[in-house]
Formats: C-alpha cells, structure tokens, sequence
C-alpha cells in the first residue's frame, strides 16, 4: 500500500536532533520520512546535489520546514538550500507545514521595527538573511502553516493534529462524493423517465419503438462504464463488438479466454497505464452469452446489477 512521503527541509548540523525526532514521528505514524543525510535522495552525476533534492520533493507528498538560526548552504538561486526546498514544494502546490525557532521569532520582532538600520547585530541567527526570508514567508498569501518551536514536541503535536484533521476531511469528502453520485444517478434516472412519458403524451402510436430507443440511449451500462473506467466522454454503444471497438481505440487490452486471468462468462480489459488493473464486463447484457458482435439487452436502472460490471487491482479471479 503507497504511503504518504514526507520531506524533511531544514539546516542540518544545529537542527540535527529535531529531524532524528521528527524522522521517528513519521515513521510511526506510518508514514515515509525522506532525509537527505538518510540516504533518502537519489543522486545523479548530471547535475548539482542541490537540485536532486529540489526534485525529490516533487515525489512527496508533505514538506516540513525548520527554520532555525543557521542560515545554511548558500544555493545557485535566492536563497539558502532548505529555504529553496520550501519555496519549491509551495512552487509544486505540495501540503508544506513551516516551523520556526521561538528565539527566532521573537528576535524577527526586533527586526521588522529596525530593518531600516545596518548596524545592529542579532543574536538569534547567524545571517540576516534568515530574516529577510522570513519577510517573505510570513507574506505568503495561502499554504503558510506557520508555527513556533521550542523542542521537538511542539512540531509533533502539532503535526498529528494536523494530519488527523486531514484524514477526518477526507473522510467527510468521500462521504459527500457518494451523495453527489447518488444524486446523480436519481437525476439522471428522472430525465429517462421524464422523456418516456413526455414521447409517449405526444406520440400515440409506434410508443414500443420508442421506448427501446429511449431505454437504449439511457442504458445504465454507459454511465457505469465511464465511471469505472474512467472514460472522460459520453459512452455509446449497441453492440458487443462496438464495445471492443472502443475500447481497444483508447488503449485498452483483450485478454483472451484461454488466459489465466480471464473469467467465465465476462469480457476481460487491462487498463492502458496500469496492467494489473482491469475491467470486466458480463456477457449477461447482452443477447447471448458471447459479447462480440452481439446486440445490448435493454436494461432500466432497476433492472441493473453491480456485478454486470467489475473493476479489479489483482486481475487473477481466484
């Protein structure tokens, strides 16, 4: 199962103790942590060691950020190395959660009222520099989860409420995708029915030709076929070999019969990007037990069944 990747972004030798801290909260919450000092980044020899990391974030899913008082490696661009790691995962749109050093902030203070004068010193970091990144991450107009640290508990507290909020609004979030689906599906039930009685007030003869036209256009295997199959246009077709035409055309692959991964009584398809997922499609909905060339039954929404159609991670049926 894929887990969640968390980078790691901060000053190494005065941070080094919090990010061992911060490396075991990850794993035990079951989670990827990537360290560069771990081992964690994958070096090539076709560029800076600065730019693998910028690249490794964009293969996480979460940034965290320590500012401390070091300033750090200079970088090839405007700022330090971890303080262009963060700027890059807020460049790429990742979850980024920025944590600064009580004494830090508290100096940053001293320095927004007296930024006009070049002759003081602080005692906090040991380059200004470090404040004037901050002016810029306190600017941030969104993704600017922003908290202060004095020990490497204040960042794991916060994080696991942080990350369980996220997990209870993903599963508020697919609980209102079902109803959205429902939703839906009852509205698209409805507009069947509205245009069967509709025709059938305005036409008083030839109302069973009608019907299966209606029924046909309206079939519940399209719908559901476009949802599982992720199919991003409308679905027709009327035939067992129309199907297989349209299939194959956006990539799909046939597995035959006498393959081990096929099913009795189902016509069998690898996804294109992802071949050990695959859709099955019942013989059922059709006329006779042989999809291919063979006519679409006419099928109301009441009338269908979830096992018409399957969608399979492990394809092997046993």
């Amino acid at each position: 199962m894929a887990k969640p990747r968390v980078f790691v972004s901060s000053t190494y030798y005065d941070l080094k103790h919090i990010r061992a801290d911060i490396e075991r909260f990850i794993s035990e919450f079951g989670y990827d942590a990537v360290l560069n000092e771990k081992g964690h980044i994958a070096y090539g020899s076709g560029e800076s060691l600065q730019n693998y990391c910028y690249k490794e974030i964009s293969h996480c899913d979460i940034l965290i950020s320590i500012i401390g008082g070091r300033y750090g490696s200079s970088s090839n661009m405007d700022y330090s190395v971890s303080n262009q790691e963060l700027m890059t995962a807020l460049e790429q749109g990742k979850q980024v959660y920025i944590f600064i050093d009580s004494a830090v902030v508290t100096e940053y203070k001293t320095y927004r009222a007296n930024k006009h004068l070049s002759d003081i010193s602080y005692q906090a970091v040991d380059d200004i520099r470090i404040y004037e990144f901050l002016d810029c991450v306190y600017s941030l107009p969104k993704n600017n989860t922003i908290h202060e640290f004095n020990n490497a508990h204040n960042i794991t507290s916060f994080l696991k409420e942080q990350w369980a909020g996220l997990f209870q609004r993903l599963l508020n979030d697919e609980s209102k995708k079902r109803e959205v689906d429902l939703i839906q599906k009852l509205s698209e039930t409805s507009d069947t029915l509205n245009q069967l009685v509709e025709y059938l007030v305005n036409e008083k003869q030839g109302s069973e030709a009608a019907i299966n036209s209606i029924l046909t256009t309206n079939h519940p295997i399209y719908r559901e076929i476009q949802r599982l199959a992720n199919i991003h246009f409308r679905v027709f077709f009327e035939t067992g070999e129309e199907l297989a035409l349209m299939l194959k055309a956006l990539g799909f692959v046939k597995i035959e019969n006498s393959d081990s991964e096929a099913k009795e009584n189902y016509s069998s398809w690898k996804f294109p990007n992802n071949k050990s997922k695959g859709i099955r499609i019942s013989h059922k909905i059709f006329e006779m037990y042989d999809e291919v060339g063979h006519k679409l039954k006419l099928l109301t929404p009441s009338e269908w069944k979830d096992e018409y159609i399957e969608i399979e991670d492990g394809l092997i049926p046993f």
